[in-house]
């Protein structure tokens, strides 16, 4: 298992983005709280029951680094929303959609008074999962535009932040206490999820920006503006990664694009150790804008779809990762699904023996094409 810290590769060459299938009993629980049919003691011990299983299921797989799987989650941003003072859920701006068309609505964060980190939010997942493993642990955050970029310029309550700057500068300072106490509770591994910054790729969703009267590429900016400000003063101790996304919802999708657009701006001035690119499908383009990456930054290709039951030819992976190396280091690279397998509790249309042959396939292809 490779456990320390390398400058310019990610610390693991199978990797996986964060979110995994919560089991029928975890599913249950979730409505059941919700109805009240059990109380909050009963919901947390089925939920330590469940991550203790996940654990278990990461190590057997093969996989050096593990979380909780987001199983104290409703979705990837829920808690941070739940426990952050001054942010709450209204009607996006985007809807989903899948391949033949059909669309759905969904509710993203909004802004309803000064934010504050009134509690921790994702640290007690760390420090129940700690002891549980000698792996890498990893903790995953919703990226600061998350808070921001669903609802356009209505982003926030009126006359709240006349300025957004001064709202990114109130959530920088919830990010950096989070991120110490993440580090302080076990987490070797901290990693936004970052959705905007990829939806800013396609055409259509800058028209729409564009429309409400916001500048795309000055979002980009911002949103990477966010994402330093956010890990000032973040512990060496720990590796730091971006993840971007283009929709993950059931099977569904928001947007396509290559990262073009962004890529020189995105690769060159983030902060962060690694990359997590979204590449299974040809939504995300060809490996081209890899040429933007520092040497001293390391790319997880998202070459193993999570949104599809049917697995992927190991050597279709391995002319994947040959083809990304032309424009990165094959010693700079990882593979991985390109997002989580459950965003939000329901899932994407697979089942749990599906997700173990792709998280296995990911260990088996990293240990043909690095050790092999």
């Amino acid at each position: 298992m490779e456990k320390a810290r390398q400058p310019g590769r990610p610390p693991v060459r199978a990797d996986h983005v964060g979110s995994l299938l919560r089991p029928a009993a975890l599913r249950k629980a979730f409505r059941d709280r919700a109805s009240g049919a059990i109380d909050a003691a009963t919901f947390g011990a089925i939920q330590d029951d469940a991550i203790r299983a996940i654990v278990r299921f990461q190590e057997e797989v093969g996989l050096g680094v593990v979380n909780d799987g987001e199983f104290r989650r409703g979705s990837y941003w829920g808690r941070f929303v739940e426990l952050t003072e001054g942010l709450g859920v209204a009607e996006s701006r985007f809807r989903f959609r899948d391949d033949g068309g059909a669309e759905s609505d969904f509710t993203a964060p909004a802004v309803t008074a000064r934010v504050r980190r009134a509690a921790a939010i994702a640290a007690d997942e760390v420090r129940f999962v700690r002891p549980l493993t000698d792996r890498i642990v990893k903790a995953t955050l919703p990226a600061p535009s998350t808070m921001h970029f669903w609802r356009g310029s209505a982003y926030a309550a009126p006359g709240l932040y006349g300025d957004p700057a001064a709202f990114f500068a109130d959530l920088a300072a919830v990010y950096r206490a989070e991120i110490a106490a993440l580090v302080a509770a076990g987490a070797d591994y901290v990693q936004f999820d970052e959705v905007a910054i990829a939806m800013l790729c396609d055409p259509a969703v800058r028209a729409m920006v564009a429309a409400d009267g916001l500048d795309p590429d000055g979002l980009v900016d911002l949103y990477i503006d966010a994402i330093n400000a956010a890990l000032e003063g973040a512990p060496d101790s720990a590796v730091y990664a971006l993840h971007l996304c283009r929709g993950n919802h059931k099977g569904q999708h928001l947007a396509a694009g290559a990262y073009d657009p962004v890529a020189e701006r995105l690769f060159q001035r983030a902060g962060v150790n690694h990359f997590l690119l979204e590449y299974d499908t040809p939504r995300a383009g060809d490996f081209a804008a890899l040429r933007f990456v520092p040497r001293h930054r390391g790319v997880v290709l998202g070459v193993v779809s999570s949104k599809v039951a049917a697995p992927e030819p190991l050597d279709r992976l391995r002319h994947r990762v040959d083809e990304a190396a032309r424009h990165v280091d094959l010693d700079r690279l990882a593979i991985s699904p390109q997002c989580g397998f459950a965003s939000t509790v329901g899932g994407n249309p697979v089942t749990d023996a599906d997700m173990r042959a792709k998280l296995s396939l990911c260990v088996e292809a990293a240990d043909v094409i690095w050790d092999g």
